[in-house]
């Protein structure tokens, strides 16, 4: 079975219909995106810029002309991103983003929890699985060092907050492993808690001041680091979604955006995802 995706940050925003259409030339079967690109000036970073600028929320055609590359392909959106619980907000907010993301078919719609007041955070969260779930799509919640919701015991008491069939988890691997977790805790959950993963590779060391630098620009290949990914595959069932995040600013800068997502599939399809 083919469950191989690439994600958005893979490629650090490559416009949708080209990112599209690579996904199909690589054989993997979904793609993430969020509805616009990621500007790498947003990240301080001034003397890169890969791709121009586009917006599946403000573009009408380019919605359509990505719609139709999903159909020539059979690639679908398996993850829409870029939605949040923080504080000051209120995920009302995000219902015009998720209509956007149900007419461009996506699957599930991924969130994060930033919000320190925990409690709101719950109900912030949950208020947009109601959102996403009323919109025929499934939502998922990611964990990650220096997120409010930072680990995947957070995510199981998120969970039972929501209720169980209306919210799964989003295990990343480099999240999960860096962060403490062992893989014996993914063998142990019920695996209906678990909606999706993602893969990359790196050094088995606690998330230090660097942490999230690297994990937006400098992740390792699949194989090529220190953590038992093959393992962490092993324990997922068996038909999850598995998509890699490897972004490598320096590979992109070097070998170009293709080389790079084509090296990091075939290591990933090496490993059993």
């Amino acid at each position: 079975m083919n469950r191989l995706g690439i994600e958005m940050l893979t490629l650090l925003g490559m416009p949708p219909v080209d990112y599209v259409r690579l996904a199909g030339e690589l054989g993997c079967v979904s793609v993430s995106t969020g509805l616009t690109g990621l500007p790498l000036t947003t990240f301080g970073i001034d003397d890169f810029a890969p791709y121009p600028a586009w917006s599946l929320r403000d573009d009408p055609s380019l919605r359509r002309e990505t719609m139709a590359a999903m159909r020539d392909t059979g690639v679908k959106i398996g993850l829409g991103e870029g939605f949040r619980a923080d504080a000051g907000m209120d995920v009302a907010s995000f219902a015009g983003d998720l209509d956007l993301m149900a007419e461009l078919g996506a699957v599930r719609i991924n969130a994060i929890g930033l919000d320190p007041d925990l409690a709101r955070c719950h109900d912030q969260l949950a208020g947009l699985a109601e959102m996403t779930i009323a919109r025929g799509m499934a939502f998922t919640v990611e964990f990650c060092p220096g997120f409010a919701i930072d680990t995947l015991d957070k995510v199981v008491a998120l969970i039972a907050h929501i209720g169980r069939g209306r919210c799964q988890v989003l295990i990343d691997a480099m999240h999960f492993l860096r962060s403490g977790g062992v893989v014996e805790q993914m063998r142990a959950l019920d695996p209906e808690l678990i909606g999706y993963a993602q893969l990359a590779d790196g050094p088995l060391a606690p998330p230090g001041d660097s942490y999230m630098t690297d994990a937006m620009f400098a992740r390792g290949v699949p194989g090529a680091g220190a953590l038992p990914l093959r393992e962490f595959i092993a324990a997922l069932p068996a038909d999850l979604p598995i998509s890699v995040e490897v972004p490598r600013l320096d590979d992109l800068r070097d070998m170009g955006p293709r080389a790079h997502a084509k090296r990091v599939v075939e290591a990933a399809r090496e490993l059993g995802a």
